[in-house]
């Protein structure tokens, strides 16, 4: 299955995925400077911006406050994820099941592998049974595919960040999120080596808006089907405009510099 022009999460054959697993992945250092959205009802509001086609939430996220927004948002389950404390190799932990993610409203399933850890064999593994499943109840799936481990020097060059888009489409991945390979070019040999698998730029760390407009900009040149954002929406002080500007390049094809 890949996703169609009629799915909630993509419009005008894009999307924009709010993506707030950070308290679980980093811990509430990344707040810093923003502590009120320690509060998740600041980030959920913001999920109801029109340019937001989904939101990215663990469990304990979307068992407490989903409920209060399921009208208004759609929902991504991230179904793993880690603590920024363990000291070893990556390694992404299931932490609900698809069953109890369809039963709490998810319109898509995310789930991260780390290609290249010592742990790669698991990992594959552990995203077998809920690739499978999602497609039985018929819940598009999206693959953080993020290259780890001491074998790989390099984690954003050409090849691996081709390499990990393509794990997206060999393992029955509908979207596959990576990191920026460092140029336009490099990107869209990755939108290449994923085929029909959709291509999420991941929005990493806080930058400039010129900074972050302009690469989402190329990126969309490249061929993505649009990105997975977090901290560079809900880390600026108002969140809501970097939202509208996002809203203009990635759905109406505005310039950064129109926007800005």
């Amino acid at each position: 299955m890949h996703v169609g022009s009629d799915s909630p999460l993509v419009r005008n054959g894009r999307t924009i995925v709010l993506a707030h697993d950070h308290g679980l992945e980093h811990g509430p250092k990344q707040f810093g400077g923003v502590e009120e959205r320690l509060d998740p009802t600041e980030v959920f509001e913001m999920a109801t911006h029109d340019a937001v086609t989904a939101l990215a939430v663990g469990k304990g996220l979307t068992e407490t406050y989903y409920p209060s927004y399921d009208d208004e948002v759609n929902l991504l389950a991230k179904l793993n994820g880690g603590s920024d404390l363990w000291m070893g190799e990556p390694y992404s932990p299931q932490n609900w099941s698809v069953d109890y993610a369809a039963e709490l409203g998810a319109d898509a399933i995310g789930y991260t592998v780390y290609p290249g850890v010592n742990d790669e064999p698991r990992m594959f593994e552990d995203f077998m049974p809920v690739q499978e499943r999602a497609r039985e109840l018929d819940i598009p799936i999206a693959m953080w595919s993020y290259p780890r481990g001491q074998a790989i020097k390099e984690h954003r060059s050409r090849d691996t960040i081709a390499y990990a888009a393509r794990i997206g489409l060999e393992l029955g991945g509908d979207f596959v999120k990576v990191k920026y390979p460092r140029s336009q070019e490099a990107m869209a040999h990755a939108v290449d080596a994923a085929g029909d698998t959709g291509v999420l730029l991941s929005g990493g760390s806080k930058t400039s808006d010129r900074e972050f407009l302009e690469l989402v900009e190329r990126c969309l040149d490249a061929g993505v089907t649009g990105l997975a954002v977090g901290r560079n929406v809900w880390q600026r002080e108002d969140p809501y405009d970097i939202l509208d500007k996002l809203e203009a390049v990635v759905f109406e094809d505005a310039s950064a510099d129109e926007v800005l």
